[in-house]
């Protein structure tokens, strides 16, 4: 690999250190090197072109807002954890600069890892979701109506604090903390999970990756659309927002073995105090 870019998380503190430090050593190996905010995707973009490796240097939010950032892209990410927990997230500082030139010489496999296309009318382009794509109320605290279809038939309108359609990366994040399954992290169908349902369906659905999710609010308050929990919109009552699985995938150069996940899963989850699920790989 002779081009690769690094996408630094500016608000932590250890972060601006080590990725001065990645792009010395990565100079110093013969590669040529670009620096980005991660909360900079529109510059990001401008230099992703012919670039074979991204690093993620933050927690599972920076990971989120690369692999927005990287679309259509198909770039793998390799992601260094300065977080909490660190679901996806592959590597510490200390192990990313040991493991360099063997990573940089082709170490390690591709995990491809499905994403969610929402669409709405007043958008001209689709946005595009690795965690979850979620119809939700806003500061009021005042349930919305959540008119449901799947593939064109309705399914129920939820009464609730809103909908959440989630990956199976998702899987461990909101939806998780919402009561929702796991699902394996290649797994490439779609969970659609309400929240605090009040008197309607309070059960997660598994759809197949082919779905197609309508969901049109109802609310005489403020409703939001939220993106990965980064990226926030306004919805207006009577508006629809169609969810699908994305043309795009998620790719992430992993070191470790296929069935990590499990221990992984079971480690990451024992760390976690309770009240803190909804901050897993999220935010």
């Amino acid at each position: 690999m002779k081009n690769v870019g690094i996408f630094c998380h500016p608000k932590l503190a250890r972060a601006k250190g080590f990725c001065e430090e990645l792009s010395r050593v990565l100079g110093s190996l013969g590669v040529s090197v670009w620096v980005c905010s991660a909360l900079n995707a529109e510059e990001a973009r401008g230099r992703l072109e012919g670039t074979e490796l991204v690093f993620s240097v933050g927690g599972d939010g920076t990971v989120l807002r690369v692999a927005r950032a990287t679309v259509p892209w198909p770039i793998p990410i390799l992601g260094i954890n300065l977080g909490r927990l660190g679901f996806m997230t592959e590597l510490s500082p200390e192990q990313a600069l040991q493991k360099l030139p063997a990573l940089l010489t082709g170490e390690g496999w591709i995990e491809e890892r499905s994403m969610l296309q929402a669409e709405l009318p007043s958008s001209e382009a689709p946005f595009h979701a690795l965690n979850d794509v979620v119809v939700v109320r806003g500061a009021i605290p005042r349930v919305i109506y959540v008119e449901t279809a799947i593939d064109g038939e309705s399914l129920t309108t939820y009464r609730a604090d809103g909908v959440i359609v989630a990956t199976a990366t998702g899987s461990t994040g909101y939806c998780l903390a919402a009561g929702g399954p796991i699902l394996h992290p290649q797994s490439k169908e779609i969970l659609l999970k309400a929240i605090s349902p009040h008197l309607t369906l309070d059960y997660a659905l598994v759809l197949p990756s082919t779905a197609t999710v309508e969901l049109r609010v109802h609310t005489d308050h403020q409703a939001m659309l939220s993106i990965d929990g980064q990226a926030n919109l306004p919805l207006r009552d009577g508006e629809v927002v169609r969810v699908s699985r994305s043309p795009h995938v998620a790719r992430f150069l992993r070191v470790g073995s296929p069935a990590a996940f499990y221990s992984t899963l079971n480690q990451r989850l024992s760390q976690i105090k309770i009240g803190d699920l909804e901050s897993v790989d999220v935010r």
